[in-house]
Formats: C-alpha cells, sequence, structure tokens
C-alpha cells in the first residue's frame, strides 16, 4: 500500500510534470490502492484559494482512503521521538505535519510517494520505504 503526501497531490493538482507526480497517474492509472491522512487532507485544504476550490477538493479528498495514527497518545510521542533523532543527528525537519505522516507510515508499514526532503532526512533514523 501507498501513502500519498501533500508535496505529491500539490504537483498533481497544478499539472506540474515531476517524477513524484507521473508516479502518482501511473498509481491512478494501474489503479494501484493508496491513502492520505487527516494530516494531508488538512494542508491540501488550507492552500485553497477560494470557497468552490476548498469544496472541490474536500469532496475529492472525501472519497480517498484514510490512515490514522493507530495510537491517540503513543504515535504522536513516536512521532516526537522522531524530530528529537533527527535533530541529534543535526537534521532540521521544518515540519511537525511530515513527523506525523511519517509516523503515519510506519505504523501501516505504508510505502510513502513525496516529494520532500524533510521525509529523506528522516529515512536516516526511521525505517521509512518510499514508492
Amino acid at each position: 500500500m501507498i501513502l500519498v503526501d501533500t508535496s505529491v497531490l500539490i504537483e498533481f493538482f497544478k499539472n506540474s510534470e515531476t517524477e513524484a507526480s507521473r508516479k502518482l497517474e501511473e498509481i491512478l492509472m494501474r489503479r494501484i490502492p493508496f491513502g492520505i491522512t487527516p494530516f494531508i487532507m488538512q494542508e491540501i485544504l488550507q492552500g485553497a484559494v477560494s470557497e468552490k476550490e476548498f469544496e472541490l477538493l474536500r469532496k475529492y479528498l472525501s472519497t480517498q482512503r484514510f490512515y490514522h495514527l493507530k495510537d491517540p497518545i503513543n504515535s504522536f510521542i513516536e512521532a516526537a521521538k522522531t524530530y528529537m533523532k533527527c535533530r541529534r543527528k543535526g537534521i532540521t525537519i521544518r515540519s511537525t505535519i511530515d513527523c506525523l505522516v511519517a509516523q503515519t507510515a510506519v505504523e501501516h508499514d505504508l510505502m510513502l510517494l513525496h516529494n520532500d526532503n524533510d521525509f529523506r532526512r528522516m529515512s536516516k533514523v526511521i525505517p521509512l520505504r518510499f514508492y
């Protein structure tokens, strides 16, 4: 299974020709199962430029498969540990949400499709798998 990050969805919705957006097109064409997290949905929706775009995105994203953190407390603790471990190695993670998305991928043993250096950096301290 694949978890598609915000970075890829933004590129895809903007019709950007990147390796990650082409991979998402392949996933859609081949009907390979994928999903998102509520955090990813929030990031996409908060970038909407109008009420109309917000509603269009909300309706589309609401039809997707959602992966949730498995534990309402310990999952957040583990995400914080990832941030701390990275910082100790001199790796700066810019987004708390990226730590939560990564934790979701790890907990569900998902491959992550992304175009975000934070995930590459985190993979030095946690077992992230990429698509």
